[in-house]
């Protein structure tokens, strides 16, 4: 069973994001902003991260940069999920090692698709 972290301060997407992922058969690991986000990543090492970009203190741009640039993260990646969809948020995102950038409210089956793809089931 693949284990996917989700970082995200909004306890309603939390719990969205968690209900899919386990629905369809993953183990899911939750933190409630980037410092925590980075933190659980090292000591869980999940399979995919899911990240949000707007949150209090080191936000989703800075903790994707963070596990990018980690040698014991670096290979982890990184999903950003965020309600910034202008191309340049997209474009940055991409530079700071995201793997694919979706916009909320996601759809489920766009997720699902990207989650898979990227660990190649």
């Amino acid at each position: 069973m693949a284990k996917v972290l989700i970082i995200d301060d909004s306890p309603t997407e939390m719990q969205l994001l968690t209900n899919i992922m386990e629905k369809n058969g993953y183990e899911v690991i939750t933190a409630e902003n980037g410092e925590s986000g980075v933190s659980v990543a090292k000591k869980t090492r999940p399979d995919v991260i899911l990240m949000d970009v707007v949150m209090p203190g080191m936000n989703g741009f800075q903790a994707t940069r963070q596990l990018s640039k980690d040698a014991k993260t670096a290979h982890i990646p990184v999903v950003i999920i965020t309600t910034k969809d202008q191309e340049t948020d997209r474009i940055w995102g991409m530079r700071q090692g995201a793997k694919d950038f979706l916009t909320k409210p996601v759809q489920e089956n766009k997720l699902l698709t990207t989650v898979r793809g990227l660990l190649d089931f």
